[in-house]
């Protein structure tokens, strides 16, 4: 039984237990404190109503503001616009974890780049949440937009007991848009098969197209999520990469052994 269990560690947890316990405590002691970090700037409505507003006129000047017509397009294509509920609400936990896992078991050498990558955005988006709280589009009804996921699930986030620990004004920058670019592009490099470099690659603009269909995110916020991800790529080459070369470059190559991984 012993050699047995050890065989199964060896071959699909390639630094053991130790080290598979040790990474997903880390995301969700960084992934809890984001969320209770956020929850503090919920009383800034006032000032999140306004800096949606100036996004908003932002927008119009630059002459794209073209979030509420898109919406309503989508909104008249039932399966559209449930689809793309569904997936605002399960593809970036589901997607997001799924990839993270086939990373860390299959593709090793590259994980400890693309969880640096994670951190450093994840600690730039509370920035940006406490420094410009953002009302998301569905909640600024009196420039169109409607809430798309609360008409599919038929639950207003911001009526619920959970909304106490969540931030309700932080739609600057999207992480929907930053995660799927974490992940999507590191995998369309690391998978085999042309279909699915393809599929990975256009995975964060059909998250883009998500989060601005479902109400959620302002083409502003999709460009800033996208802008957090790239700083946070060139953190973790240029800055945590560097430091320690053999254990967090992106496709490095070592000999395994468990002094290469932090």
């Amino acid at each position: 039984m012993i050699r047995t269990f050890r065989h199964i560690e060896q071959r699909l947890l390639p630094h053991g237990w130790f080290d598979l316990v040790r990474q997903v405590l880390l995301f969700l002691a960084a992934y809890e404190g984001y969320q209770i970090v956020r929850g503090l700037v919920n009383s800034k409505v006032a000032v999140a109503t306004w800096n949606a507003t100036k996004i908003i006129n932002l927008e119009h000047s630059l002459h794209i503001f073209a979030e509420p017509s898109i919406q309503s397009w989508a909104s008249g294509q039932t399966w559209l616009i449930d689809g793309a509920g569904w997936m605002y609400l399960n593809a970036h936990y589901i997607v997001t974890l799924g990839a993270l896992a086939f990373i860390y078991l299959k593709r090793n050498e590259s994980f400890y780049f693309v969880r640096n990558m994670f951190m450093c955005a994840m600690g730039l988006a509370l920035v940006g949440y406490a420094l410009y709280p953002t009302a998301p589009p569905r909640l600024m009804p009196e420039w169109g937009f409607t809430d798309s996921v609360a008409t599919l699930t038929h639950v207003h986030v911001e009526n619920q007991p959970v909304s106490a620990l969540l931030n309700l004004y932080a739609a600057v920058p999207s992480m929907h848009v930053c995660f799927a670019l974490m992940i999507g592009w590191p995998l369309a490099r690391l998978v085999k098969p042309w279909p699915l470099k393809v599929l990975w690659f256009l995975y964060p603009f059909l998250i883009t197209f998500v989060v601005v269909a479902t109400g959620n995110h302002y083409f502003t916020d999709a460009f800033l999520g996208a802008a957090t991800a790239g700083i946070s790529a060139v953190a973790a080459k240029q800055l945590l990469a560097r430091a320690r070369p053999q254990a967090w470059s992106f496709g490095r190559r070592t000999g395994g052994g468990a002094e290469a991984t932090a």
